[in-house]
C-alpha cells in the first residue's frame, strides 16, 4: 500500500498544489494505518486511533469536496467525454467512504477494550484496508482518466 502512494506521488505529484496536499493526506492516513497494529492496548492505542481517524476523514472529506471536484471541472472545461468515464468511479469510491465512515463511528470512544472488542476491531481494520487499498486504486484511475486526457491538450497550449 505505502509504495502504491509513493508511485501515485511520482506520477501525479505537481499537477496541482490541492493534488500533491491530498497524495500527503494518503500518505499520512497509510502510515497510521500500519502502525496501529503495533500500537499497545490502552492509551497509545487511543492515541495512535484517534490521530489515524482525524486523518482519514480529513483526507475522504479533501477527496470528496476539493480533489474529485476540481479534476471533474478540469474535465468539464475540454469537454472531451472524460468525465463521463471518471464519474462511473464515484460510487465504487463511496463505497469506501462507508466503511471508512462506520470504522470511524464504532473506534470512537474506544476506552478499555474487552477482548471482543479486540477482536471486532481487528475484523474491522481488516475490512477498511481492504476497501482503502480498492479506493486508493480507484482515485488513481480518476486521476489518470481526468488528467492524462487532457495532458496533451495542455501541453500544447503551454
Amino acid at each position: 500500500m505505502l509504495e502504491k502512494c509513493r508511485n501515485a506521488k511520482e506520477r501525479w505529484g505537481g499537477v496541482s498544489q490541492i493534488i500533491d496536499q491530498w497524495l500527503e493526506q494518503r500518505q499520512q492516513v497509510i502510515s497510521g494505518f500500519i502502525n496501529l497494529p503495533d500500537a499497545e492496548v490502552g492509551e497509545m492505542l487511543n492515541t495512535r486511533l484517534d490521530e489515524f481517524c482525524s486523518n482519514l476523514i480529513d483526507y475522504i472529506s479533501s477527496g470528496h469536496f476539493e480533489v474529485y471536484e476540481q479534476l471533474l471541472n478540469e474535465g468539464k472545461d475540454f469537454k472531451d467525454g472524460s468525465v463521463a468515464e471518471a464519474q462511473k468511479l464515484l460510487p465504487l469510491i463511496q463505497s469506501s467512504t462507508d466503511v471508512a465512515l462506520d470504522f470511524n463511528d464504532a473506534i470512537h470512544g474506544f476506552n478499555s477494550p474487552t477482548l471482543r472488542d479486540l477482536r471486532d476491531f481487528s475484523t474491522q481494520l481488516s475490512r477498511l484496508g481492504e476497501k482503502l487499498e480498492e479506493r486508493f486504486e480507484l482515485e488513481d484511475q480518476l486521476i489518470e482518466i481526468l488528467h492524462n486526457a487532457h495532458k496533451e491538450q495542455i501541453n500544447a497550449t503551454a
